[in-house]
């Protein structure tokens, strides 16, 4: 049994390439000096109404805790970049919405929790009598935590997991287990120098310093945690970004080496990564439901979206179809999408009081 266990990570690193893992790495449950981090960045408020990132006491930190008798977490690295891609050419034009590359395609859980379920049955049949549980964003786990510590990169200063063969754009996901695997080292070395792009290219001043996040200004946050109005200072600031926000990874110099995927489900659907910001904001909601089926854009809801989408439109250039989309919403039955529709016509000079609400 001894040598099966020191030799399963090889085999462990085979079969998850085979499932399209693209990295693997094993560690202690031990988090190390990140639990002391996320407890002062929660003590400092910088967490905003997440109010999910505070609960569950320490198990957020101890891997042990959250599962008794964990021994081992498999750390598991895939990424999700579709090509052609070209963000910043859809950044740079302000009549069009930007939509994290990460949404793009299905919702990642379904498909990587699947991988992991069948990666943990493979382990589990080479080596009986072990517990094995698969995570991904689905409890309380602090991941990029342990894929540092099982040495699949070190934390930038946009606190982003940066891997020197692959970048930023990938997801994260785990293996908790009672099998006393061989470890590997954490990666301890930090590759970021006095580089500040991250930071200086935030959108909305959101780091207050190095490898500290304020998440109450990241247009992540605003656009897909926080559920009331987003406050009027930072709109303007958001631009054309409706959904999350990439500025962060798409001025890091490391993420020229970002990786491709191959996987169906990572491939933009509905010309999301494309298309008209009014053309989205005059969905309907039954639009916004079919055309959003199985995303993670479903997170915001349709409110949400609408609140979203017009504060991308109120700082479009005031052409017809941004203008007339506005108008057509400003009596929308949402008190929290009207008052970001008068903001953005306020915006193009136009007083929302003038608008006639449409005949029943």
């Amino acid at each position: 049994m001894t040598d099966t266990l020191e030799s399963l990570p090889d085999l462990i690193r085979q079969w998850a390439q085979e499932l399209g893992f693209a990295d693997v790495g094993i560690t202690l449950p031990d988090t190390g000096p990140h639990g002391d981090h996320l407890k002062q960045w929660l003590a400092e408020g910088l967490h905003g109404e997440m109010a999910y990132m505070a609960d569950h006491g320490d198990k957020r930190y101890t891997p042990d805790s959250l599962i008794p008798g964990t021994l081992r977490v498999i750390s598991l690295r895939m990424d999700y970049l579709s090509a052609p891609d070209s963000p910043k050419d859809v950044l740079a034009n302000p009549e069009k919405a930007y939509i994290s590359r990460y949404t793009l395609g299905r919702d990642y859980h379904k498909l990587i929790r699947k991988r992991l379920a069948t990666l943990a049955k493979r382990i589990d049949e080479a080596v009986a009598g072990y517990d094995y549980r698969a995570f991904v964003d689905s409890a309380p786990v602090l991941e990029r935590a342990l894929a540092q510590r099982a040495g699949l990169g070190w934390q930038g200063k946009n606190t982003m997991i940066l891997s020197r063969k692959a970048g930023s754009f990938f997801f994260l996901g785990e293996i908790f287990t009672s099998a006393p695997l061989p470890v590997d080292e954490p990666y301890d070395k930090e590759h970021c120098g006095r580089c500040r792009a991250c930071l200086d290219k935030c959108p909305t001043d959101a780091f207050p310093s190095p490898y500290r996040l304020d998440a109450r200004r990241c247009i992540s946050y605003l656009t897909i945690e926080l559920k009331g109005s987003i406050p009027e200072e930072l709109r303007p600031l958001m631009g054309n970004r409706v959904f999350g926000c990439d500025d962060c990874q798409l001025v890091c110099p490391w993420n020229r080496f970002s990786k491709v995927s191959d996987e169906d489900d990572f491939h933009p659907r509905h010309q999301l990564d494309n298309t008209e910001l009014a053309e989205l904001f005059l969905w309907t909601e039954a639009e916004f439901l079919k055309r959003t089926e199985g995303s993670a854009i479903r997170r915001t809801g349709y409110e949400g979206w609408l609140r979203n989408l017009a504060v991308g439109l109120g700082n479009a250039p005031s052409t017809i179809p941004v203008v007339e989309a506005l108008k057509q919403r400003a009596h929308f039955p949402s008190a929290l999408v009207q008052e970001h529709v008068h903001w953005a016509l306020a915006r193009h000079g136009i007083n929302p009081a003038t608008i006639s609400a449409p005949t029943p």
